[in-house]
């Protein structure tokens, strides 16, 4: 493996956290950075030890990068991913890849046309303890997956910002509502549909002003149903159940943290009960080096996140959104 050179764009809170998780990749080293403001992408760069930074053109004109992480707020995502993989670089967008089914799709054909890998970054879906509920699940020692139970939420500390601006596609949705959407869409995967369409049978939401403060669904994703809810005006239990004919599995913890991945998996079945622990890993660094080994190996896609999931996600927060009616 030759070390893969990346570039940030958009020198924000989260991509800070990225600069920081890349340190502890196999395969990447940050190289440059680009932003709008020039000057807050130089400070960026003094700060996480990148060479380079400049504005995004600038950026993207250069021949040692290989690959960019997309950091900026979501509706900056689709166009910078376009102008990304059009000058040939990989691209590691941050969740969700666009805010919407259409745009999402219009990215990865720009993907494929170009020949250039395109992943979105849900970090709890790289390491082993992803690997492992899949794999549970896959296996059919719990019999038959039926049902996902799962929450993301917490109490923002003003309700004034990107989160809770329309026009930057803010909301509870899209901002933690992804994450038990995307393990709804890995389960429905391991159980081996994630092709059906999506159906509500019933949404609400918590409005703020004209965002989703807090939002709850029961849907069909595949062959499973869901009971998905999110927030960013209270906290809820970072938790997942996950329904088997046989059996359940219980994810005290299921997103872990920007540093660490989760490590506990609850397994409940015929009455016993047995606890499992997984090594941790820096989550942001291994969705990272698995775009490295994509670039290294030819591809287009990475396993853990391959394009089908990724519209199955977009298709999800679309639906999901258009039913929710406002309590």
């Amino acid at each position: 493996m030759t070390t893969t050179r990346w570039a940030i764009l958009g020198p924000g809170a989260i991509s800070a956290d990225f600069a920081v998780g890349l340190r502890a990749s196999r395969f990447g080293e940050l190289r440059a950075v680009g932003g709008r403001s020039r000057v807050r992408a130089d400070a960026f760069a003094g700060q996480h030890q990148a060479a380079v930074s400049g504005t995004i053109a600038e950026v993207l004109e250069r021949d040692d990068i290989d690959a960019v992480y997309i950091g900026a707020v979501h509706t900056a995502h689709a166009e910078l991913a376009r102008q990304a993989l059009e000058a040939g670089k990989a691209v590691l967008c941050e969740k969700p890849a666009t805010p919407s089914l259409a745009e999402t799709a219009a990215v990865i054909d720009v993907a494929r046309t170009v020949g250039r890998p395109f992943l979105e970054a849900f970090k709890t879906r790289f390491g082993p303890f992803a690997a492992r509920v899949g794999d549970l699940v896959a296996s059919g020692e719990l019999g038959v997956v039926t049902s996902v139970d799962a929450a993301f939420g917490f109490a923002a500390g003003t309700r004034e910002g990107r989160l809770f601006d329309s026009s930057l596609a803010g909301g509870a949705l899209l901002d933690v509502g992804c994450y038990p959407v995307s393990l709804a869409v890995q389960i429905a995967a391991s159980a081996g549909d994630v092709t059906s369409p999506v159906t509500v049978t019933d949404a609400s939401a918590v409005m703020v002003g004209d965002v989703d403060g807090s939002i709850r669904g029961e849907l069909r994703i595949g062959g499973v149903s869901a009971t998905l809810q999110a927030s960013i005006i209270e906290a809820l239990p970072s938790s997942a159940r996950i329904g088997l004919t046989d059996g359940e599995i219980v994810l005290p913890d299921a997103w872990g943290s920007r540093t660490e991945s989760a490590r506990e998996i609850i397994v409940r079945s015929r009455g016993e009960e047995r606890r499992i622990e997984v090594p941790s890993v820096q989550p942001m660094a291994a969705e990272a080096d698995a775009l490295s080994l994509a670039i290294a190996e030819g591809r287009l896609e990475v396993p853990e996140m391959p394009w089908s999931h990724t519209l199955a996600v977009a298709q999800t927060l679309d639906v999901w959104g258009a039913a929710a009616t406002d309590e």
